[in-house]
């Protein structure tokens, strides 16, 4: 049988396996990945923490002393300078849990957490709340709003556009934020999960039997399994890069939401 025969049937059982369904009492198939996410960060920090010392005992403090060191210089002090400090837990906590998510995710077989808008849009919420809480905390209700357009910006109307089209855009994170994150991590779980398909289709014939035909088959797999590692390790390099993105943005806005300008 021709490969290319099964392959759509697969492609969408693959699908339909990824998309978010019914769990249990209303809960979602992405849900127990969240609450399994929200355990292992637990037991990552606090294994870390009891084990910390002047020098890395080991490898995986080493790991976590570089994933904090990292997040609080490019994403915190890198932004925001000195006023960074009052926002690194929420900055750690934010690029960890997204980060430990979307590597979960590319484990053959478990499903990212980030992979679906019910699990992104609320993160973008909690960023969201974050920045305007802490924007209005900083300069007052009346001020945060005013702080939109340019304060002497003339004439008023145009003032008035401005204002509007930077409200507008501030609204708008929440969906840059969560859609972003969302996309990437599921385009990235449907593509190494349809190669791995390939891998299978091209593969199985020879289990049939070895013939001239089946070889070439074989062949055919061995280039889609190449493809497949090459994917794997850039969805590694992916699931890191948009991590470090969703938390630099968040760092991004709230800096722009507590400084004058």
């Amino acid at each position: 049988m021709n490969p290319f025969d099964e392959l759509q049937t697969m492609v969408q059982h693959l699908i339909s396996n990824v998309a978010s369904g019914p769990f249990v009492g209303g809960l979602t198939t992405y849900t127990p990945y969240i609450i399994l996410i929200l355990l292992l960060v637990v037991v990552i920090v606090f294994v870390a923490k009891s084990q910390l010392s002047l020098v890395p005992k080991n490898r995986f403090v080493g790991v976590v002393e570089f994933l904090v060191d990292f997040a609080q210089n490019n994403m915190g002090y890198g932004v925001m300078g000195n006023a960074a400090k009052e926002h690194i837990p929420f900055l750690l906590t934010l690029f960890i849990f997204i980060l430990v998510s979307n590597l979960v995710g590319i484990i053959p077989g478990s499903r990212a957490a980030t992979g679906t808008i019910g699990s992104t849009l609320p993160l973008a919420g909690i960023s969201f709340v974050y920045f305007t809480y802490h924007g209005i905390k900083k300069q007052g209700g009346l001020h945060y709003l005013k702080s939109f357009a340019p304060s002497g910006l003339k004439p008023a109307p145009l003032a008035a556009v401005i204002w509007f089209l930077e409200f507008f855009s501030m609204i708008l994170r929440l969906l840059t934020l969560s859609v972003r994150l969302f996309a990437n991590m599921l385009a990235g779980h449907l593509l190494l999960g349809t190669l791995a398909i390939m891998v299978y289709l091209f593969i199985q014939p020879i289990i049939a039997g070895i013939t001239a035909v089946n070889l070439g088959f074989t062949l055919v797999s061995l280039l889609w399994l190449l493809l497949l590692v090459v994917m794997y390790a850039m969805e590694v390099f992916v699931a890191c890069v948009q991590a470090y993105i969703f938390t630099l943005l968040s760092s991004v806005y709230v800096y722009l939401a507590t400084e004058e300008h």
